[in-house]
């Protein structure tokens, strides 16, 4: 029920409606602040657990949408985007996306960030990622994923 959601899934489900995508938010009983905590509780594989990251690409933030199952390699996936990775700091984490860490969703941030989609994602038929806050998700596709966030697919290992 929508009137249910904490109103940053609100905005989640209202841009993901705005861009195509059924909007439907699905809030957990307890909180699935990581990868593992989400799939455990769908009973699913942690890859098709979609993690939104924030990092900076020199000095800009930048979002990596990358598979429960990897962890970004800095400097590889640095190298591919022709520049140097770093984690983002917490509070740019907050203050770019307007979601707390632990419930970033893909899409629904003040601003547009730049995208990428880990390649690793496109295995699964099915994908979850959070909602924009840590007991919500909602239900998408690599291709899709692609489409609502306007990402480039990139190998993130």
């Amino acid at each position: 029920m929508r009137r249910s959601l904490p109103p940053v899934a609100c905005r989640v489900s209202d841009t993901l409606i705005a861009r195509g995508h059924h909007g439907v938010i699905v809030t957990q009983p307890e909180p699935t602040p990581t990868a593992a905590d989400a799939a455990r509780a769908l009973g699913i594989d942690v890859g098709a657990i979609t993690k939104s990251l924030v990092f900076l690409l020199d000095d800009d933030p930048v979002l990596l949408l990358v598979s429960g199952a990897h962890q970004v390699d800095l400097r590889h996936t640095g190298e591919r985007l022709e520049g140097t990775l770093t984690r983002a700091p917490a509070a740019m984490v907050r203050e770019v996306t307007g979601q707390p860490i632990g419930g970033v969703a893909p899409v629904g941030h003040p601003t547009n960030l730049p995208t990428w989609v880990d390649n690793a994602l496109s295995e699964h038929r099915e994908l979850w990622a959070a909602g924009g806050h840590p007991n919500t998700i909602f239900r998408t596709s690599f291709r899709e994923l692609v489409r609502i966030t306007a990402g480039l697919p990139l190998d993130v290992d």
